[in-house]
């Protein structure tokens, strides 16, 4: 069960910076254009990579997993 949008925004208002660390090719304005938004955010990866919704999703996934709980794993890291 996918958890709230608040609660989601929330737990990704700190961790903008990583986001911008672990999508490279994401610009401040990027991160700051989703608005927090998952789905936005999820958007721009794609526009940026130029990478299906599936493989975005993985990716956004991953970075979910490694700085939205307390694994520490980033072996998929998009470049």
């Amino acid at each position: 069960m996918a958890e709230s949008d608040d609660k989601w925004e929330g737990r990704f208002d700190r961790a903008k910076g990583k986001a911008r660390e672990y999508f490279g090719k994401l610009t401040d304005d990027d991160v700051e254009q989703a608005k927090g938004k998952r789905e936005n955010l999820l958007g721009k990866i794609q526009e940026k990579y130029g990478e299906t919704k599936e493989t975005a999703e993985q990716w956004m996934k991953e970075f979910e997993h490694k700085y939205l709980s307390s694994d520490d794993d980033d072996t998929n890291k998009p470049r």
